[in-house]
């Protein structure tokens, strides 16, 4: 669990304490289950998909999705209050769990670089990062987040939580991925 605390400080804009310990289980069981340590989070590139010079890791990107949904919450609920409500514990959790099934998408190849393990070719992260939350007895709002994040979620009607986890996921990813044209 100090693992967890100390890649995920945030943890503790979670109010509900429940959903505070289910978050951090979630991403400890993920752990448990990665050839990835909380160290290789720190190094390994957030995608695989902008090419190995990439140099933001796992974790800038992840943090900063997450301040970027807190911050964004918080003017929403600022400025349209009852008209568009964020609920933000529900928020903060989908934005710390979105990509956590990618610890079981990723492996590490014989120079430690991160790569596409044979598990993640069948199931991509949005779908073990559900399964895996599940198993934590995360609420199905902030199960929708994980699932509807990344491109899958283009297909079902998103949450407004789950818009702002999908686009401060996308603001911070997109501009990295037009830079390889």
């Amino acid at each position: 669990m100090e693992d967890i605390r100390s890649l995920w400080p945030e943890l503790d804009w979670i109010e509900d304490d429940e959903l505070r310990e289910k978050t951090a289980k979630t991403w400890e069981l993920a752990l448990e289950r990665s050839v990835l340590s909380a160290k290789d989070l720190q190094r390994i590139p957030f995608t695989l998909l902008c090419g190995p010079d990439l140099k933001v890791s796992f974790m800038d990107h992840k943090r900063a999705v997450v301040h970027i949904a807190r911050e964004s919450g918080l003017k929403i609920n600022e400025f349209f209050k009852d008209e568009l409500p964020v609920n933000m514990d529900v928020l903060l959790s989908g934005a710390i769990l979105c990509d956590v099934g990618k610890l079981l998408e990723y492996v590490l190849d014989d120079e430690g670089k991160a790569i596409q393990g044979t598990y993640g070719k069948y199931l991509r992260h949005p779908f073990s990062g559900v399964s895996i939350a599940e198993e934590c007895g995360i609420p199905a709002e902030v199960c929708h987040i994980i699932a509807a994040h990344a491109g899958e979620g283009d297909m079902v009607k998103r949450t407004t939580e789950a818009y702002i986890v999908h686009h401060a996921d996308f603001m911070t990813f997109l501009p990295f991925k037009s830079r390889l044209k």
